[in-house]
C-alpha cells in the first residue's frame, strides 16, 4: 500500500515533514523508508542520496517561504515592505523549524540557476532594497545584512535564547526599524550619501 505512487515530490514532502518533527539533521533515507514502510532501496528509484533528498527538501521549503513573502510585500514598499518581509520569514521561521533550517544548507548553484523559486527569492529581495536606491555591490551587503539579523534572531528565538524579560516581538519589531534606518543611511563609498525619498 505505501509503495504505491512514491515520487521524488512525495518523498521531499514528506522528508519536510519529518524535518519540522525530527529536526532537519535527523532526516535520513532510513527514517524515511519507515516512514513509508519499505525498504531503503526502495527509495533510490526516485533520489539519488541523501543529499539529494535534502536539497529537494530546501527547494521545497524555499518555495514555501518566497510565496509567503511575496504575499505579505505585495503593493508595499519601503519599511512597510521591509516589515511584512521580516514578519512573514520569521513567522515561517518559527512554524516550520525543520523546513526553515533545510533553506540555510548551500546548494549547488546550477541548481539555484534553474530552481524558479530561489530566482523569485532573488527578485523580491533585491527589489525592495532597490526602493531604497541601492545598487551593486551595497545589494549583495545589504542582502548579507537582512538575512543574518533574521537568521540569527529567529535562531536564538527558537531555542529560548532570550532570557530577558523584554517581549520578543516588540525587540523584533525594533530590530527592522533599525534595519530600515541603516538601509535609509547607507554608506555608499563614491556616491551621493543622500538618503532616498521613502514613505515612512
Amino acid at each position: 500500500m505505501a509503495r504505491a505512487g512514491l515520487t521524488a515530490d512525495r518523498l521531499a514532502a514528506a522528508a519536510a515533514e519529518l524535518a519540522d518533527e525530527v529536526g532537519f539533521e535527523n532526516v535520513s533515507l532510513s527514517a524515511l523508508a519507515r516512514h513509508f514502510g519499505v525498504k531503503d532501496a526502495s527509495l533510490y528509484s526516485h533520489v539519488r542520496n541523501l543529499r539529494d533528498l535534502r536539497t529537494r527538501v530546501a527547494l521545497l521549503a524555499g518555495e514555501e517561504m518566497i510565496d509567503r513573502i511575496a504575499a505579505a510585500v505585495a503593493g508595499r514598499a519601503g519599511k512597510d515592505a521591509l516589515a511584512a518581509f521580516a514578519d512573514a520569514y520569521r513567522e515561517y521561521a518559527l512554524q516550520h523549524p525543520g523546513r526553515y533550517a533545510a533553506t540555510q544548507i548551500r546548494i549547488d548553484q546550477a541548481l539555484v540557476a534553474d530552481a524558479p523559486a530561489m530566482r523569485r527569492t532573488a527578485e523580491i529581495t533585491y527589489g525592495m532594497l532597490r526602493a531604497y536606491g541601492l545598487e551593486e555591490p551595497d545589494l549583495t551587503d545589504a542582502v548579507r545584512l537582512l538575512r543574518s539579523t533574521f537568521h540569527g534572531y529567529c535562531a536564538l528565538e527558537s531555542t529560548g535564547a532570550f532570557g530577558a524579560p523584554r517581549d520578543v516581538r516588540e525587540s523584533w519589531e525594533r530590530a527592522v526599524d533599525a534595519l530600515h534606518v541603516a538601509l535609509v543611511n547607507w554608506p555608499r563609498n563614491g556616491h551621493d550619501r543622500r538618503p532616498p525619498q521613502l514613505s515612512p
